[in-house]
């Protein structure tokens, strides 16, 4: 999403997160927006406005009583020479000023006094997003016209705790702020992608199940990436404990049956990643009721059932999508296994990943695939989820047929 000659006013409230709008800033910069940065007292208990001046390459604004800043510029036009204003991360302590309109420093009165458009990114501690007085202020301020992006659901870096309260990482901010300034085109806009993630839990009783180890986070990272370039994205979900992706349609599922049946209603489409983790078998007949353990009796039998391949039904299907991309999850013969997978789905792409023990990559952060398609095979370096989601979108956007 191009932002060329948009100005975005980046205020940068108190918190650990600070140390995001850094990263955010560069990729603000990369689209080709020009990013003016106001920073709090507590903001810079977290970051200096030294590295923020130099990543925005902006004069950093932190004072409301600052006879330079004020003789040169001034906080009502701060508040009005931008298009867009990005509070990243917002504090618990700003939205309260926000909400109630308070100005008792720069950033709440450049707020205060501002006619553009309000995007604000919470973080805070879970307890802190979730508590009465917070929730009040989040709804006054959306009644007023703020858009939110976020919290998300992680641990929070400084208690170690979990929960709703992670600030939106720089890229979904970034993608926002593009959708708010009506600059979403890409080289995928008027493309439609399924895009299936997660495991499939298949019951053996109402508390048991069979399913793989699959976090879910590669697969909603290339739902978000491939939104990003435009696409209009459906993603299938199995259960994951991570948050849906902004930008994209999703569909939660819990057995295969329900992916396979979800991923056919949105046909037909131009490109379809499969990428969740599908359980290969389900219990033929699940019980109803809990199997329980009899002292004496060995464990019950369980009579398996195929599940339906995902993947070679919609390679072989009379609606295929233009492209195709599979994943291929395997602990030996990475390269010959993904071959043969490539030619039996019908796959125009496999994503090929060894994803024995020792690389922690099934639920993990970090990644490292083989590309295998009818061109050859591309041995990738190790790179985070998102540097592969991304990349991989691109590759989609130009192996795309035209047509």
């Amino acid at each position: 999403m191009e932002l060329s000659d948009k100005r975005i006013l980046l205020i940068i409230s108190g918190g650990i997160a600070a140390y995001k709008s850094l990263d955010l800033i560069r990729r603000l910069r990369a689209r080709g927006a020009s990013v003016r940065p106001v920073m709090t007292a507590a903001s810079q208990e977290f970051v200096t406005p030294l590295a923020v001046g130099a990543l925005s390459a902006s004069h950093v604004y932190t004072e409301l009583f600052s006879r330079e800043d004020e003789q040169d510029v001034g906080h009502i036009r701060l508040a009005r020479e931008c298009d867009l204003v990005l509070v990243a991360p917002a504090s618990a302590d700003l939205l309260a000023k926000m909400a109630y309109g308070l100005a008792n420093d720069l950033a709440s009165t450049i707020l205060l006094a501002s006619d553009r458009p309000v995007l604000v990114a919470p973080a805070m501690n879970p307890k802190m997003w979730s508590a009465a007085a917070t929730a009040r202020n989040v709804a006054t301020l959306r009644a007023d016209g703020v858009h939110f992006i976020g919290p998300m659901r992680g641990e929070m870096a400084e208690s170690g705790e979990a929960g709703l309260g992670r600030m939106a990482e720089p890229l979904e901010i970034a993608d926002a702020v593009g959708r708010l300034l009506g600059s979403a085109k890409g080289p995928l806009s008027g493309r439609t992608a399924i895009v299936t993630s997660g495991p499939t839990h298949e019951p053996i009783d109402p508390v048991r199940y069979i399913a793989n180890r699959s976090s879910g986070r590669q697969g909603h990272a290339i739902a978000a990436a491939l939104a990003r370039l435009g696409a209009d994205v459906t993603l299938v979900s199995g259960p994951v404990s991570i948050a849906d992706p902004p930008g994209v349609h999703t569909i939660h599922v819990e057995r295969a049956e329900e992916m396979l049946r979800a991923v056919e209603a949105r046909l037909p489409a131009d490109i379809a990643v499969m990428v969740a983790a599908v359980a290969d078998w389900r219990v033929a007949g699940a019980a109803d009721q809990k199997i329980k353990k009899r002292q004496g009796e060995g464990p019950p039998a369980l009579e398996l059932a195929e599940n339906p391949d995902i993947l070679r039904t919609v390679g072989h299907h009379r609606q295929r999508p233009k492209l195709v991309v599979g994943f291929a999850a395997e602990t030996q013969d990475l390269e010959e296994n993904a071959v043969q997978k490539l030619r039996r789905k019908g796959a125009d792409v496999i994503v090929a990943n060894d994803v024995s023990p020792e690389t922690a990559i099934m639920g993990g952060s970090r990644n490292r695939v083989n590309i295998v398609s009818a061109a050859g095979i591309q041995d990738w370096p190790d790179m985070s989820k998102d540097e592969v989601a991304e990349r991989l979108a691109t590759l989609i956007s130009e192996l795309l047929p035209d047509a």
